[in-house]
C-alpha cells in the first residue's frame, strides 16, 4: 500500500513562492512511490477559527470541514511546508491546522520550510516543531530548508541554481525519515491500539 501523505501549505499572498516548494514536494514524494496530495490552505478556505471540527454536533460541520477531516484521518503522514512570517509561522497554516486535534493523532510529520531570504524559514520550522508535537504529532529530526524560494524553484517547482541542488540533495533523505516514521506509526497501530 502507498504512503499517505497529506502536504500541507498555508500561505494566502497574491504573489506566493512557496506553493512551489509544495508542488516539489508532491511530484517528487509520488515519485517516490507515495500517494502524495496537496492541502492548501487558500483552496480549502477555512473561515478564522471558531469552532473545532470536534465542536460541531455530528453531520453538521461544513463540508470543507468534513472533507478534510476525513482526508486527515486517513493519512500516514503529512509535511508542513512554512513560510516565515516576522519570525514566525503563517496565519493561514496555523488556522487550518487548528481546526482539528485528535485527527492529527499518532502519526508522524516533517517541516520544511522556505524564505525570500537566506534563513529559509528556520524561526518557523522551529515554532511548528513545538505545535505539532502537542497536536499528538511525532516531528521527524530531518527538515528541508529552502532559502531564495523564487531562485531555487522556478515556476513549475523543477529546481533551478544552487538552492535548488541542494533542494534536491537534501530530499531523500528527509523522505526516507518521513517513510520510516510512517512505516513504525503503521506498523504499531495495527498491534496496539493508541493510548489514548
Amino acid at each position: 500500500m502507498a504512503d499517505r501523505i497529506l502536504v500541507l501549505y498555508g500561505s494566502y499572498r497574491s504573489d506566493r513562492q512557496g506553493i512551489r516548494l509544495a508542488h516539489y514536494l508532491v511530484r517528487a514524494l509520488q515519485q517516490r512511490g507515495a500517494a502524495a496530495e496537496l492541502i492548501d490552505a487558500q483552496a480549502v478556505g477555512l473561515p478564522m477559527l471558531d469552532r473545532m471540527y470536534k465542536e460541531y454536533p455530528e453531520g453538521e460541520a461544513p463540508a470543507n470541514l468534513e472533507q478534510l477531516a476525513a482526508k486527515i484521518r486517513a493519512a500516514d503522514g503529512f509535511v508542513f511546508v512554512t513560510g516565515e512570517y516576522n519570525w514566525g509561522m503563517q496565519p493561514g497554516l496555523k488556522n487550518l491546522t487548528d481546526h482539528f486535534l485528535e485527527e492529527w493523532y499518532w502519526r508522524p510529520a516533517a517541516i520544511a520550510s522556505y524564505s525570500a531570504g537566506r534563513l529559509a524559514g528556520a524561526r518557523a520550522a522551529t515554532a511548528w516543531h513545538g505545535t505539532l508535537s502537542e497536536m499528538g504529532m511525532v516531528v521527524i529530526s530531518s527538515a528541508l530548508a529552502v532559502g531564495g524560494i523564487g531562485h531555487a524553484l522556478d515556476a513549475d517547482a523543477h529546481p533551478t541554481g544552487d538552492g535548488g541542488a541542494a533542494l534536491d540533495h537534501a530530499f531523500p533523505r528527509f523522505a526516507a525519515d518521513l517513510a520510516w516514521w510512517v512505516e513504525a506509526a503503521r506498523n504499531q497501530r495495527t498491534k496496539a491500539p493508541p493510548p489514548y
